[in-house]
């Protein structure tokens, strides 16, 4: 029996099989991948496949995946979380006030999206909240220059911006970002029988509270599908080489071709195109920032 997992609790999985029944199912053995040590082996968006034995489910076997998300369970962490696999698109939630999403945060996610090759999307939510905030409309605008797509928006209840219901429509699509940030309310508006539970914002800390435990897929009146996750804190990405990090910002991978080494870190190297770009204005402050505090990053992992 074949089927794709829907929910993941830790030891058990929802299955939905092919004829849509709903299973619960465990796994037998253990599964790596590429040599990782993961925290979870099993991903919602997982194909599977699974035997009845005793009048258990079990699964055998996981079908190769087309695509996954990966993030470092923890910070300082050697295991890794597969997020959901499978995917059309990434749509990290995002606010610029209560809570206020971080642009390191956000550029640690575009970096992950584009290493494994995933359509990523940032949607600005609670705008009712800074709308016109100079400082929000000049962050918006600067992510719109360098090519990502942008949707700005208030999710409340069962009100549903028409941009927001047409961007998962016929498509599998994660759902990622802090706590607090609208991803349960968001759902229940595309989906209003998902009931996600919604909490409010500790406003000592300014931070959500965790209201999504498990992550999950539910399926769209339209027949898409959507993955809501728990909110996270931070996102570690795993090890790679540093002269790649630069090919994952838009506007550096247009001009680092004609920077003098293939290599170049875009650091302090003669005639790196990318510099001499940022020295003219042609990349944002913030964004340069973050690449270089993921630069460290990345070279203090491989240095372990």
């Amino acid at each position: 029996m074949k089927g794709v997992v829907v929910k993941s609790t830790g030891s058990w999985y929802s299955v939905e099989t092919m004829e849509g029944e709903l299973v619960s199912a465990r796994l037998r053995g253990r599964f790596r991948l590429q040599g990782k040590e993961l925290t979870n082996p099993i991903a919602v968006g997982d194909h599977v496949r699974m035997d009845l034995i005793d009048e258990d489910w079990l699964i055998e076997e996981i079908l190769p995946r087309r695509n996954y998300l990966l993030r470092q369970a923890t910070k300082l962490s050697s295991r890794y979380q597969i997020v959901a696999s499978n995917l059309d698109q990434a749509v990290v939630i995002a606010t610029y006030l209560q809570p206020r999403t971080s642009t390191g945060f956000l550029d640690r996610f575009l970096v992950t999206t584009a290493h494994y090759g995933i359509d990523a999307v940032i949607l600005f939510n609670k705008s009712d909240l800074y709308g016109d905030d100079p400082g929000f409309l000049e962050l918006v605008d600067t992510y719109q220059s360098i090519g990502y797509n942008v949707i700005v928006t208030n999710c409340v209840g069962e009100t549903m911006d028409e941009n927001v219901s047409k961007l998962f429509h016929n498509k599998t699509s994660l759902l990622f970002g802090h706590s607090g940030v609208g991803k349960s309310t968001l759902l229940n508006g595309l989906l209003p029988k998902a009931l996600q539970a919604t909490g409010e914002i500790s406003l000592t800390h300014d931070k959500g509270k965790h209201t999504t435990t498990f992550a999950e897929m539910f399926t769209l009146p339209n027949g898409a599908k959507v993955i809501d996750t728990p909110g996270v804190k931070e996102f570690g990405l795993e090890p790679m080489e540093a002269w790649k990090l630069g090919h994952y910002f838009p506007e550096f991978k247009a001009v680092l071709n004609s920077c003098k080494y293939n290599t170049c870190l875009h650091l302090n190297e003669p005639n790196c195109a990318v510099m001499a770009a940022f020295a003219e204005g042609l990349i944002a402050d913030f964004r340069y920032e973050n690449y270089l505090n993921i630069l460290e990053d990345i070279q203090n992992s491989t240095e372990k």
